[in-house]
């Protein structure tokens, strides 16, 4: 019985059997005492009746059924006079009971009593035809509850059947879609009821299936091709030096320059994996948000930019600090690359959330764009995705991270011409971070 719709069958037969079972013994029952009680009623009248003749008769018992018992007994339940019936049978109920059942050879009757001059006249009337009618419903029980049992039986193994009917079509569909074919879908079933809200719960799943197969795809091409510009410049560089030893060229710094930058997208691509996977596990502690961007205003200054940092004020959160690091250096990176001349920090706290916002003055994100530069290996097709030296990776990490701390990023037009990212950030986060 592993299958759902023999399981089903069998509760339900069962309960019904263990119902009709009860119920046909409560039915028997009532239908006994009903007809029991209906005799003894009609024993009472004849009762009476025997009891009159017997007084106009001056003692002696008038004509009586020929299975019936008829007794008269004084007050101490002697018996004073029988039918033939009765004739030598000891006094088959007491004077003072209304009605009785007992048993003689194996005969069941129920007996009355009726008061009479001389005493107390008791009638037995034979269950004869009472026992006949309740084995004879018995009969009927015994073959329709059976029948009922399988006729429930039938209905539910049918009635399963068809509505796991599109269960079954789904399991099959579902079970021939490969990687290869992701873009299937299943045929959703027609109706309101939990098997159509299946099937598109299904479709769902697929399509995000499809999704992320797809972006693992791209994801895997896009790394393929930036890890190999670094392996291919450090190949050119040493090819050429071999041919020319004579050749002006620094190898130890190439090779250098290009395995940082292999580091740093193989470390990129660690935090993407690690996020896909489990998410971001975080070490939390206090973090003073305006030490980490005052840090990077006295890098990008270092590097000869004009660096604005006047609006940076005290704020401090429960972050990991070294990926909260990474957010904003990869914000100070990218506003360094497109900014023309200036860049703009600023910090705040406050309504329990602190604030982070990156400014420059290059030319912007088009509104079309700006939640796609999140996305991994994203490079648009303006003048601002033109860079040397991004790796595509660093707005999607900061996406990443921002999010595992249940705060949230966004891009607007920045004062100073060009683009503006904001990153808010909760003061206390919750346990679980938001999605």
């Amino acid at each position: 019985m592993s299958s759902i719709r023999a399981r089903i069958t069998l509760g339900a037969s069962l309960i019904v059997a263990v119902v009709l079972v009860i119920g046909a013994a409560l039915f028997l029952w009532t239908l006994d005492r009903t007809l029991t009680s209906s005799l003894a009623d009609t024993a009472e009248r004849s009762a009476e009746a025997l009891a009159s003749g017997l007084d106009e008769d001056d003692g002696r018992i008038a004509e009586a059924d020929d299975d019936d018992l008829v007794q008269l007994l004084d007050e101490d339940g002697t018996v004073l006079a029988a039918n033939d019936e009765a004739a030598g049978l000891p006094a088959i109920t007491d004077p003072d009971r209304d009605e009785r059942t007992i048993e003689v050879d194996d005969d069941r009757y129920v007996v009355v009593t009726a008061s009479a001059e001389d005493g107390v006249l008791a009638l037995g009337v034979p269950l004869d035809e009472v026992e006949d009618s309740v084995a004879a419903t018995r009969g009927l029980l015994f073959v329709a509850v059976p029948l009922l049992v399988l006729v429930v039986a039938g209905v539910t193994w049918t009635t399963v059947g068809r509505s796991l009917r599109p269960v079954e079509t789904m399991r099959s569909d579902v079970s021939g879609i490969g990687a290869s074919d992701l873009a299937r879908r299943v045929e959703v079933p027609p109706g309101r009821d939990e098997i159509p809200r299946l099937a598109r719960t299904m479709n769902a799943m697929l399509e995000r299936l499809e999704a992320s197969a797809r972006q693992q795809r791209q994801f895997v091409s896009d790394a393929s091709h930036e890890l190999r510009s670094p392996i291919a410049s450090m190949r050119q560089s040493a090819e050429v030096l071999q041919r020319h030893p004579s050749a002006d060229l620094d190898l130890p710094a190439t090779v250098l320059a290009e395995t940082d930058r292999l580091d740093g997208l193989v470390s990129a691509m660690l935090v993407l994996a690690r996020s896909d996977e489990h998410g971001l596990a975080l070490r939390r502690q206090p973090v003073d948000v305006d030490d980490l961007v005052l840090a990077e205003t006295t890098r990008l200054r270092a590097a000869g930019l004009e660096v604005d940092g006047s609006a940076i004020a005290p704020a401090r959160i429960d972050a990991d600090r070294r990926l909260l690091g990474q957010v904003v250096r990869n914000l100070a990176d990218n506003a360094a690359r497109h900014a023309r001349t200036a860049v703009a920090f600023s910090v705040s706290e406050g309504d329990g959330r602190a604030t982070i916002t990156v400014d420059d003055d290059g030319d912007g994100i088009a509104a079309a764009d700006r939640e796609r530069v999140f996305g991994r290996f994203v490079r648009l097709d303006e003048g601002r995705a033109r860079d040397a030296g991004g790796s595509g990776l660093g707005l999607a990490i900061v996406a990443e991270v921002v999010r595992a701390h249940g705060g949230r990023v966004g891009i607007d037009d920045s004062p100073l011409g060009g683009a503006r990212f904001t990153v808010q950030l909760p003061v206390h986060p919750p346990e679980t971070p938001a999605p």
